[in-house]
């Protein structure tokens, strides 16, 4: 009989190795680098913050898998609309060689050149609505109840491209493939086609940064935009849109970023969206990982004013995560002896949210950063 359990118990297979723990391999652990990443900001690696910045910049544009084929952008204006002290325009712009898209500009009344935002929507999980999320719909279109919505839920309803027109800022906003007149793809269709791409030797999350940048220059060629006043704004992924941007050109002269910063560190914990796939593959660039932190692409942008803004209680950006980020920041702003350029604040009252308070500390520091004139 104990012969006979014996051999039971030999026959049983053995536990495997190599299992997958919430979408990770259960040796995850292992693979995060042990103390900094090779080309992160440390003064006992790198003598020259310069020269730290272009080899870090050169590997973030490397990452991008998309290479630059300037294009004519060919703008079309389809619609117009008159609002108070601004028009809104609608038009068809040749982005990139292989994508023509539609974008929201709001254009002041002013005749002369004024400062001009550029304004990223977030991932958010609703895709009818891309643009919208930040410039009010015209007054005939469809998603306009689906952007209320929107800006109800993370805006205290305010649609914030209008709000920052009626301040005089010249406002553009577009879709991201996926999103609005770019969609809807939803979910298991993004991984499917971020997948696609990298068979193509390319990459959905370089094809958004590369757009973002082309967005740039169609903005500078713009004559009643003053391109050396030119700023970012984005929140939750255009959050990070924005200050990947601001690492990417210099062309960017102050950029704000709502509620997306952290670490690899603190993101790598079972149950945190960006395991979920969704939205992370607009995020990751294949290998760039394994050489720079999320807070030192960041710090690429570096020396240039820059304003992140956090909520404590935010569930997709753990606090602890925020807070290193914000620590690595500083020390590279310092290191360019510009330390007053960087703001960084942490709501401990607020989620994951760009609310009424904080649209008026971005409005402040914006108007600070521009030289824009308090209007009546």
């Amino acid at each position: 009989m104990r012969y006979c359990l014996l051999l039971l118990v030999l026959a049983l297979p053995l536990q495997a190795d190599n299992l997958i723990d919430q979408q990770l391999p259960d040796f995850y652990q292992q693979l995060i680098p042990p103390t900094t990443y090779p080309l992160s900001w440390q003064p006992e690696h790198f003598s020259d913050i310069q020269h730290w910045r272009t080899q870090g910049r050169a590997a973030l544009r490397e990452a991008l898998l998309w290479p630059d084929e300037p294009v004519d952008f060919a703008a079309k204006l389809l619609k117009t609309e008159a609002r108070g002290g601004y028009s809104a325009q609608l038009w068809s712009v040749q982005l990139i060689k292989q994508s023509r898209v539609q974008l929201l500009l709001l254009q002041p009344d002013a005749a002369k050149p004024v400062p001009a935002v550029l304004l990223l929507h977030d991932h958010g999980a609703r895709f009818d609505i891309g643009k919208e999320k930040w410039v009010q719909p015209f007054a005939t279109d469809v998603r306009l109840p689906s952007a209320q919505q929107w800006a109800d839920k993370y805006f205290s309803g305010n649609f914030v491209g209008d709000a920052l027109a009626k301040q005089g800022y010249l406002v553009i906003a577009a879709d991201t493939l996926g999103w609005s007149d770019r969609g809807p793809v939803e979910f298991g269709a993004q991984q499917a086609l971020a997948g696609n791409m990298f068979m193509l030797g390319r990459s959905l999350a370089g094809m958004a940064a590369y757009e973002d940048l082309r967005l740039v220059q169609f903005i500078k060629q713009l004559p009643q935009a003053d391109s050396s006043r030119l700023a970012v704004l984005g929140f939750s992924m255009g959050a990070f849109r924005a200050w990947q941007l601001a690492a990417l050109t210099d062309d960017i002269k102050a950029a704000v970023a709502v509620a997306w910063l952290n670490s690899y560190r603190h993101l790598l914990t079972p149950g945190n969206n960006i395991l979920k796939g969704q939205s992370a593959f607009y995020m990751l660039h294949p290998g760039l990982a394994a050489k720079l932190d999320l807070p030192d692409i960041a710090a690429l942008a570096a020396p240039k004013a820059m304003l992140f803004i956090n909520g404590a209680k935010d569930k997709l950006m753990p606090q602890a995560g925020v807070e290193q980020a914000y620590q690595q920041l500083a020390k590279v702003w310092q290191a360019h002896g510009a330390a007053d350029k960087l703001t960084t604040t942490l709501y401990p009252q607020y989620g994951h949210e760009f609310n009424a308070e904080q649209q008026q500390q971005v409005f402040s520091w914006l108007a600070t950063q521009l030289a824009v004139p308090p209007r009546d």
